[in-house]
């Protein structure tokens, strides 16, 4: 979701190239799972890159206070989960597992990177 990163780029993709779906700390929610079944079933896509990055505004987010707060201002609690996502290489290691996990998708090949925002670096991270 990080507007200072255009992923598809960084990866060395030109337009036209690669589906990127974007959320709120790169997580395996049921939306991206959604869109990552359109890519993979409506259009032919084999392969899945999880992208997170240093710097994330979600790695120490306290997600249940900014529920509560959400649920006091509007009287209702919102539908979806809000947590922070923490170490990103890890946060990379769990979301990809999730996709892996997903009985939806049909995923050939999986790669992972963290994308340093101090050092402007794009490093892998191995997956299990």
């Amino acid at each position: 979701m990080d507007a200072r990163i255009e992923p598809a780029g960084l990866l060395g993709f030109h337009p036209g190239e690669a589906h990127v779906v974007r959320n709120a700390g790169g997580l395996a929610t049921d939306d991206a799972i959604r869109s990552l079944v359109v890519s993979q079933r409506a259009l032919g896509t084999e392969e899945v890159v999880v992208l997170h990055h240093t710097g994330c505004g979600m790695a120490d987010l306290d997600g249940e206070e900014i529920l509560a707060a959400m649920h006091e201002e509007t009287g209702e609690r919102p539908p979806f989960e809000l947590r922070g996502v923490g170490d990103a290489a890890t946060s990379v290691r769990m979301t990809a597992g999730a996709l892996r996990a997903s009985p939806f998708l049909r995923i050939a090949r999986i790669r992972g990177f963290v994308y340093d925002h101090e050092d402007e670096r794009l490093d892998p991270v191995t997956l299990p």
